[in-house]
C-alpha cells in the first residue's frame, strides 16, 4: 500500500467520525422516540402492566400516538395500555378487558381442572366478542379497540350488584357502551350494548352489523377424548326447539331461524349467550382441534339490527356455569336441553325417573358410590315382577326341552315348516309362549342402555372419589402403558375388568341352568362382554360401577329364583294344561299370529304345488 492510500483512509475515518460526532441526536429526540416505540410496541403486543382495580382507560396523548392511527376512524383507540376489571361473586370471578371491551377470563368458584389447577373457562386470547362493521375509511372490530371503563354499584331485583361500562368514542355524540352486570349467588352476567349515534356513521353500502363470538376451548376433564366427543354448539329456535351441530366431527350451519340463544358447550361447563331481541341469520362454525389440551374452536357470528336515525340497545345475558341438569333447568329457557339424555324411551326414563331418584338421594349428602348402590338396589327391584316372569318362562322352556328335542328327531331337518308346526302345538298344548323370556329382558333393555347416556353427563359424578376411584366422572386407570397399535388403549379400567367378570359369571350361570339355549347362543354370552370391555374401558368409572352392581344383583337374582322355580312343579302344570279342553286353554296373541303365518305358508305352499 503507497503512501497515498493510507492518507485517503485516514481522511475518510476522520469525516466519518466527525459525522457521528456533530450529527447524533441530542437527549430530548432520543426520549422523545424511545416513547413513541413505546407506544407502538404497548398498542401491539399488550405489554403494559395489568391493573387489578377499577381505573379508567389511559388516555393517549398526540405526543406519543401514532400519527397515521389518530388520524382514522376510532384512531385514537387503536392505541393504548391494557386495563382489567373484575366482576366478582360467590360463584363466579369474571374479568373485563378495556381492549375489546370484552369479558377476558371466566374463573369458576370451587371448581378445578382434572390436574387441580383452577378452573378458567377461558383466557386471554382464547375469547373474541364485538361489533365488526363498515365506516367510511375503514372497516372496525371493536375487539382491537381499546375502551374506556368506567363502574359503579347497581341494584337489580332488589340485591346489590355490580356494573361495569365500556364505552367506545368516535365522538363526544358517538359512542360504544357495553353495560356489564353481576348480582350475587347467580352465573349469569348481564350485558347490555349501547349505541349512540353509531347508525349514522355505518357505510350505507354494506349496512350491516355483525356480532362476532369466538373461544378456543381448552383441555378440563382427563379423557380429552371424549370431552371433544361431549363438546358442541348448541342452539336454540323461537318455537322451542334445540339443535346443535355435530359432536364428532368439523361442522358449520347457517341459521335462518330467529334464535333465542347460543351455547358454547363444553363436557361439564358451558358459555350461553341469550339474546332479548333475538339472533338473526347465525353463522356457527365448530372446527375439531386435536393438538395437546385443545378440545374445539367456537365461532358464532349474527347480524345486529342498528336504527340509522335513533340509538339503539340491545339485551343480552351470558351464561356461565355447570352442565348440572338441576341447576340449568332451574335457569329456564330450556338450557337442561344441552345434557344429552339420551333419544325417545330413554330420554323420558332419564328425566322422569332417574332425575328425580337421584336429586332425591343426593340430598341425604352420602357419597356418590352409595348414592349408585342404592339407585341400582331401587331400580332392581322396580324391574324384579318382569324378571321373575322371564325366569318363570325360561323354567317352563327348560323342562319342554327334552320333548322338543323328541319332535326334532322324530321330524328331522328337512322339513323346517312342519318342525315348526310340530313346536308349536306343543307350545299350545302346554300353554307356553316361547318368547316368555325374552320379552320382560327387553322391555328392561330401555333403562339399561338410559344410563348408557346418564351417568357419563352427570356433573355431580365429576371430581368425586370412591374406593379406589379419584373420579367417577371419568375411567379409573390403576394400570398404564403406552398406546396399544390399532386399538389405541393406554390403560386398563380395574372397574371394567370387574364389571365384565361378574357379566362373564352371569352368563355362566345362566347358560348352565337353562337348557333351551344353544351353543351358539352361549358362544354369543361369552363373546359380548369382552367386546364390551374394550368399548367401556375409558367410560366413566361410574357407569362400569353401575354396570359391575347391576350384573351382580342380577346373578343374585337368578340364584335366588332359582331356588324358587321347580322343575317338577312347572312340568305337571304343563301336563295338566294339556289336559284341559281346548276350549279352556289360553292362547296368547303370539301364538295366534304364528298360527296365522303356518296358515298363510301353508296356502302358499299349496299354491305353488298346484302350478
Amino acid at each position: 500500500m503507497d503512501r497515498n492510500n493510507i492518507l485517503g483512509f485516514i481522511f475518510i475515518f476522520a469525516i466519518l467520525a466527525g459525522s457521528f460526532y456533530f450529527l447524533k441526536p441530542s437527549d430530548a429526540e432520543i426520549k422523545k422516540e424511545q416513547q413513541h416505540q413505546d407506544s407502538i410496541k404497548r398498542a401491539k403486543d399488550g405489554l403494559a402492566p395489568i391493573s387489578d382495580s377499577l381505573k379508567a382507560a389511559t388516555t393517549v396523548t398526540p405526543a406519543v400516538a401514532d400519527s397515521v392511527l389518530l388520524s382514522q376512524p376510532f384512531g385514537a383507540a387503536s392505541v393504548g395500555s391494557e386495563q382489567i376489571v373484575t366482576l366478582e361473586n360467590e360463584l363466579i370471578k369474571v374479568n373485563l378487558t378495556n381492549k375489546g371491551g370484552r369479558v377476558k377470563s371466566v374463573e369458576l368458584k370451587g371448581e378445578t381442572n382434572f390436574d387441580g389447577s383452577k378452573l378458567i373457562l377461558f383466557e386471554g386470547n382464547d375469547n373474541r366478542f364485538g361489533l365488526e362493521f363498515n365506516i367510511p375509511g375503514k372497516a372496525v372490530k371493536t375487539n382491537d379497540l381499546f375502551f374506556q371503563a368506567q363502574g359503579a354499584s347497581v341494584s337489580v331485583a332488589g340485591q346489590d350488584s355490580k356494573s361495569v361500562t365500556m364505552r367506545l368514542s368516535y365522538a363526544a355524540d358517538k359512542y360504544i357502551d357495553y353495560i356489564y352486570t353481576l348480582k350475587g349467588n347467580d352465573y349469569n352476567v348481564q350485558f347490555d350494548i349501547k349505541t349512540v349515534g353509531i347508525g349514522s356513521l355505518v357505510d350505507v353500502n354494506s349496512n350491516k352489523v355483525l356480532l362476532n363470538w369466538e373461544t378456543t376451548l381448552l383441555q378440563k376433564e382427563r379423557n380429552v377424548k371424549s370431552e371433544r366427543e361431549k363438546s358442541a354448539i348448541f342452539y336454540r329456535e323461537d318455537d322451542g326447539s334445540v339443535d346443535h351441530l355435530s359432536e364428532s366431527s368439523d361442522d358449520e350451519e347457517k341459521v335462518e331461524k330467529k334464535l333465542s340463544w347460543i351455547a358454547f358447550k363444553q363436557h361439564f361447563f358451558s358459555s350461553i349467550l341469550t339474546s332479548k331481541e333475538g339472533f338473526v341469520n347465525a353463522d356457527l362454525k365448530s372446527t375439531l382441534i386435536t393438538q395437546d389440551s385443545v378440545v374445539k374452536h367456537y365461532r358464532a357470528t349474527t347480524e345486529l339490527a342498528l336504527n340509522k336515525q335513533n340509538d339503539s340497545q340491545h339485551g343480552f345475558s351470558f351464561f356461565f356455569g355447570p352442565n348440572k341438569y338441576k341447576t340449568l333447568k332451574a335457569e329456564g329457557n330450556g338450557f337442561e336441553k344441552i345434557i344429552n339424555m339420551g333419544w325417545g324411551p330413554m330420554g323420558w326414563i332419564n328425566k322422569f325417573i332417574t332425575v328425580p331418584i337421584f336429586d332425591f338421594l343426593d340430598g341425604f349428602n352420602m357419597n356418590y358410590g352409595i348414592v349408585i348402590l342404592i339407585l341400582t338396589l331401587f331400580l332392581k327391584l322396580l324391574m324384579f315382577p318382569l324378571t321373575y316372569k322371564s325366569y318363570q318362562s325360561m323354567g317352563k322352556m327348560r323342562v319342554l326341552k327334552p320333548q322338543l328335542d323328541e319332535i326334532k328327531a322324530k321330524v328331522g331337518d328337512d322339513n323346517p315348516m312342519l318342525l315348526q308346526q310340530e313346536q308349536m302345538k306343543l307350545y299350545k298344548q302346554a300353554g307356553v309362549n316361547p318368547l316368555g323370556g325374552c320379552l320382560p329382558l327387553l322391555l328392561q333393555m330401555p333403562f339399561t342402555l338410559a344410563f348408557f347416556f346418564f351417568f357419563p353427563n352427570l356433573f355431580e359424578l365429576r371430581g368425586e372419589s370412591f374406593l379406589w376411584i379419584k373420579d367417577l366422572s371419568t375411567y379409573d386407570a390403576p394400570i398404564t402403558f403406552a398406546p396399544l397399535p390399532l386399538l389405541g388403549v393406554d390403560h386398563i379400567s380395574f372397574m371394567c375388568i370387574l364389571m365384565t367378570l361378574t357379566t362373564l359369571l352371569t352368563t355362566w350361570y345362566n347358560n348352565s341352568t337353562s337348557g333351551a339355549v344353544n351353543n351358539q347362543m352361549k358362544y354369543i354370552g361369552y363373546i359380548m362382554p369382552l367386546v364390551f370391555f374394550f368399548v367401556l374401558n375409558s367410560f366413566p368409572a361410574g357407569l362400569n360401577y353401575y354396570y359391575f352392581l347391576s350384573a351382580v344383583l342380577t346373578f343374585l337374582t337368578q340364584v335366588i329364583i332359582r331356588q324358587f322355580v321347580n322343575d317338577d312343579k312347572i312340568l305337571a302344570g304343563i301336563e295338566a294344561n294339556k289336559k284341559k279342553p281346548k276350549a279352556e286353554k289360553k292362547q296368547s296373541s303370539f301364538q295366534k299370529k304364528m298360527e296365522e303365518m303356518m296358515r298363510a305358508q301353508q296356502a302358499a305352499q299349496q299354491n305353488k304345488d298346484k302350478k
